[in-house]
C-alpha cells in the first residue's frame, strides 16, 4: 500500500509564494516519476510539473519560470516551489507518483487559492 501526504497549500495574494510538499510512504521503491497535477473548478486535471528519478524536469508552459519542482529521493518526497502566483493558479493540486511495474498513485489533493 502507498500513501501520499501533501502539505503546504493555502490562500495567498497574487504575486506571493507557496511551497507544496508530498511525502510518499508504504510500498514505495524508487519512483520513476514524481510530480504535481492540478484541477480548477470546471476544468480537466492538468500536469503542472514532474521530475524523474534522474532529475529531468518537465513543466507546463503556464508555470515555466515561476514554479520549480525538486525531489529528495532518500525521503521519497517531492516539492513544488510556486512563486509569482496568479489567480489562474487557483486549483486543487494533486501529488502524483509513478513506479515502473507498480503503476500510478495520487494524493488526496491540497487547495491553492490565489486572490487578486
Amino acid at each position: 500500500q502507498v500513501q501520499l501526504v501533501e502539505s503546504g497549500g493555502g490562500l495567498v495574494q497574487a504575486g506571493g509564494s507557496l511551497r507544496l510538499s508530498c511525502a510518499a510512504s508504504g510500498s514505495i521503491f524508487s519512483p520513476a516519476v514524481m510530480g504535481w497535477y492540478r484541477q480548477a473548478p470546471g476544468k480537466q486535471r492538468e500536469l503542472v510539473a514532474d521530475i524523474t528519478s534522474g532529475g529531468t524536469r518537465n513543466y507546463a508552459d503556464s508555470v515555466k519560470g515561476r514554479f520549480t519542482i525538486s525531489r529528495d529521493n532518500a525521503k521519497n518526497t517531492v516539492y513544488l516551489q510556486m512563486n509569482s502566483l496568479k489567480p489562474e493558479d487557483t486549483a486543487v493540486y494533486y501529488c502524483h507518483v509513478f513506479m515502473t511495474y507498480r503503476g500510478t498513485y495520487w494524493g488526496q489533493g491540497t487547495q491553492v487559492t490565489v486572490s487578486s
